[in-house]
Parts: structure tokens; sequence; C-alpha cells
């Protein structure tokens, strides 16, 4: 296995962040021809991980249901932090915090318009990390 953790930035508002690229660069960085799988993880309590379109509006469609689902009010018992902020330790229930890709020939088996995508509510977190790993097949 080979594994490789980055850090990548969302700012202080929620984010669906594209990191296709970033994904992309870490398996061409390989032998450059693998099959396996890649895994990405999160390690934070308060951010997930989804395959998706990007840039034509389902990004931010999925922003605003989790908005409509997940409130930012002071109905959460975990109540540090930002007001509503309980509800980004709901999250990664909803949108996991990790995933698996197959990979065939060194590139992601992705379908057509699919991005893999870091989802972030919490504007006190500005800064994440994420694990990529590959498990060679």
């Amino acid at each position: 296995m080979r594994s490789e953790e980055i850090e990548i930035r969302t700012g202080g508002d929620e984010a669906v962040r594209d990191i296709t690229r970033e994904c992309e660069r870490f398996l061409s960085d390989g032998d450059g021809g693998s099959d396996g799988l890649l895994h990405v993880f999160v390690p934070h309590a308060t951010a997930g991980l989804a395959v998706i379109e990007t840039g034509a509006g389902s990004d931010d469609d999925l922003l605003h249901q989790l908005r409509e689902l997940l409130p930012a009010d002071d109905r959460w018992g975990h109540r540090h932090g930002s007001p509503g902020h309980g509800r980004d330790h709901v999250l990664p229930a909803l949108i996991s915090p990790s995933l698996s890709i197959p990979v065939l020939g060194g590139r992601m088996a992705l379908g057509t318009w699919q991005s893999v995508c870091l989802v972030d509510t919490n504007g006190d977190n500005p800064t994440r990390r994420v694990r990529l790993s590959l498990l060679a097949g």
C-alpha cells in the first residue's frame, strides 16, 4: 500500500471542494500503471467525501440540501464553536468520511461527470487533511 496525506484549504465558509486533480496527481506519482483501489479518507469529525458532478450546480444543490437537513441553529446538543456547529458533527453520518474508487491502469475509473469532492460545512476549521491510499491489485 502507498499512502500520502494532503492538505486542502476550504476556507471559512461551507464548501464542496473538488479534489479529483489531487487524487490524479497522487496516482501519477506512483508507478503510473497500477490497478487497485484508491481509498480516500478525511480524518476529521466534521467533514465528509462525495463523488458527484461539480460546476453545473450540483455542488451548490448539495450544500443547500445539507442546510435544509442540518440547519445551523441551536437545536444541537453539541454546542462548542460557532452557533449551530453541532450539525457539522452529524455531517459524517450522512456524507461518509471515506470512499474507495477503482483504479485501472493508474487512472480512477470515474464516470464522465463524476468528481471526488471534500464536503465541509464547518467554517471554524478552514484547513483539512485528506489521506490518499492506493491499495494495489
